[in-house]
Order: C-alpha cells, then structure tokens, then sequence
C-alpha cells in the first residue's frame, strides 16, 4: 500500500517539546474528532503519553451517530480509558472535564496535601492532530478568546499553558501528525475531515472515497442532499448528475469537475449529511 508522507519541521519540534513537558503533566486530554474515533488517534501521542493518565474527549460529538458513537465509547473503556462526550463549540460535556480529571488524580493530591505541600493547580496536556478543536476547547473552558483558532490544520504554532479557573491549568500544544500515513484510509478520513492540507491527496480521489462511504453507510442522505440516485459503480456519473442539479458547468454544459469536488467537500465538512461516524467498530 502506497505511503504518504507528511511530517512537517513544526511537527518534529512539536514532538520533542511535548516530551519535555510531559513530565511535569498530572494527566493528559486526548483530543479525538467523534466523526473518526480511531483515526484522528495518533499512535505517536500514545509512545508520547506512556502511563501517563488519560481522558478521551470525543470532540463534535453532536455531529457524530449516536449508536456507532456508544460503541466506541465501550471500545475505549475496555481499554482501560475513559471516553467523554464534548462539543467545543457549544461547551456541550465540558462541565465533566475538570471534575473527571481530579478524581482521577485525587491520590497524587491527597499525597501532595499529606507531606505538607500546598494545594496546587492540576496541569494537564491537550494532545491532538491538527484542526481536531484543541484551541476552542481551551478558550471555552477559560470562558475568554486567548487562543488563535481557525478551520485549517496548524493554527496553533507554540506550547502555552493557559490557566483555567483557580485549580487547572492547560498546556495547549500544536497538532502532531503522523511521520506517514501507511493507512490510506487514514489519510482519506483526515482530509475529507480537513485535518490536513487539501493539496496532500488529490481532490478528485478525496471525493470518490467520500462517495464511496456514504453510499455504503449514508446512501440515502446522499441522495437526498443532491437529489440523485447514486450507483456506485459508476462513479463519473454520479459526478454528472450532482454537476448538472447543483449547476457546477462550464461552457458547452461540461462538467465542472472541480467545484463538484470543491462543492462534495464543503458539505462533508459542514455536516450536509446528518450525522455519520466514518470508522467502525467492527472494522477494528
């Protein structure tokens, strides 16, 4: 299976700075996008966090199919992680986060308190990939905009900590990709998500897989949306039918290949299709 490469210089400083700094975290934010539980979950963070305490936040959760959404919710238990559901945006589940985190700590506290030390803010470390919601995450929960947000991968550039309330603190990280993406399923979720850099795969092959996946789990929003009937094995006509309703021509009544995909993508990513999970349960 073809490789992709993808590890920009930002990326390999981001590692070696959260490495440093993990050492002085009480306990570790994963940050995941609830559309691809297991995709946006970089195997790099994992060799980064070790034993580290964990919470698994479920970001977009409102966006994501419920019952597919539980399933992973049980996935990750199983593996000895906590999962919650959050939406950034809204401050949906953000309530749990603080309180969660403390009682999983509360024995390094006690023990702390115990020798006599003061009681002092837990530090913790959001970790994700780019464009997952760390920085509006962070902003919500610190009720005040002192993060650069934006809807394209690599807003963040350097590690702050940012002081949440009067017994948390958060260090804000960069998004840390994948050296290579060996996985090209992964790399098809991720860009139709716009986790990375549109000009990484091509538009056109981007498309055809988020064609391919709503017509296996999503047909009939599909349909809906472009009012076509969709055959999979006929990809260019499905193209055809969603350039001619959707007016997407050039002269001559061609197909505007382009804003066709262009179009196809900015639907996936505003959540044109109701709610959809892309990574199963029963595929892992």
């Amino acid at each position: 299976m073809k490789q992709i490469q993808w590890y920009p210089g930002h990326m390999a400083k981001t590692k070696r700075i959260v490495k440093e700094k993990i050492k002085q975290i009480d306990i570790v934010f994963e940050l995941l996008d609830a559309r691809i539980p297991l995709s946006s979950q970089n195997p790099v963070i994992n060799e980064i966090i070790g034993d580290k305490p964990r919470i698994i936040l479920l970001n977009k959760a409102d966006l994501a199919d419920q019952k597919e959404l539980s399933k992973w919710i049980q996935y990750f238990e199983k593996k000895g992680f906590l999962a919650l559901k959050i939406n950034a945006i809204s401050g949906q589940g953000l309530n749990q986060i603080e309180q969660t985190a403390r009682g999983i700590i509360q024995k390094v506290i006690d023990k702390e308190l115990s020798r006599g030390r003061k009681e002092r803010a837990v530090r913790a470390m959001i970790l994700g990939i780019p464009n997952v919601g760390k920085s509006t995450l962070i902003n919500k929960l610190a009720s005040k905009k002192k993060l650069v947000t934006g809807d394209r991968p690599g807003v963040t550039k350097q590690a702050q900590y940012i002081k949440i309330g009067q017994h948390f603190e958060l260090l804000d990280t960069p998004g840390i990709l994948w050296p290579k993406f060996e996985d090209e399923d992964i790399a098809y979720k991720l860009a139709l998500i716009g986790a990375i850099k549109d000009d990484i795969l091509p538009i056109d092959d981007i498309a055809i897989y988020g064609f391919k996946f709503l017509y296996k789990f999503y047909r009939a929003e599909f349909e809906s949306r472009y009012d076509i009937k969709v055959d999979e094995d006929n990809i260019v006509q499905v193209f055809d039918d969603i350039g001619i309703n959707r007016g997407c021509l050039l002269p001559g009544k061609n197909i505007d290949y382009d804003r066709v995909c262009n179009m196809f993508l900015h639907d996936f990513r505003h959540d044109r299709f109701g709610k959809i999970i892309m990574d199963r349960v029963s595929d892992v």
